[in-house]
Formats: C-alpha cells, structure tokens, sequence
C-alpha cells in the first residue's frame, strides 16, 4: 500500500486503502469510525512522503501514543491498536 502512496491522488488513495479493508482479513473488525481515524493518519504520512520525507520511529510512536491514551473513547481493542501499529509502520523507510 505504501509502495507509490505520494504518487496517488486522494480519491486513488482512499480507493486503495477500501481495497485493503475488503480484502485483508487483519483489518475485518475495524469499524468506520476507526477507518476515517487511519486515513486521516495516511494522509499526514503521504504529506511526509510528498515532502521527500519519512515518519520516524518517534512520529509513529507518538502517534500510538494518542491512540492509546484515546483508546476507550474511540473504542480501539489492542488488536486494533496492534494493526494500526503495523500499517504505519509500514510507512517507514
């Protein structure tokens, strides 16, 4: 998924990443709400991307670092949590 991010457009991008939801089983349990919370997570990294940049491990963990604190509130399991660790991992070079 990561592969040509900075290269797709907005609406490719959120086609691609429905694909993913559709057809990876990982990402089966999560819900709507938890997909816009992703996306808006894509689309900061893909601004990296564009700026010739990579998010570091610090930008990755801060970020889980929010989604944990938040976790009740959006209602996050830790299986969620681990499967979002690893998306944006995934973003690292």
């Amino acid at each position: 998924m990561t592969k040509d991010l900075k290269d797709l457009t907005d609406y490719r991008l959120q086609q691609r990443f429905d694909e993913l939801m559709r057809t990876n089983p990982r990402y089966n349990n999560l819900g709507p709400d938890n997909r816009k919370l992703i996306m808006d997570l894509i689309h900061k990294y893909k601004q990296k991307l564009i700026d010739h940049s990579y998010p570091s491990d610090y930008t990755i963990r801060e970020d889980m670092y929010n989604l944990y604190e938040n976790r009740i509130k959006l209602g996050l399991t830790q299986l969620d949590l681990d499967q979002i660790r690893t998306l944006l991992q995934s973003f690292k070079k």
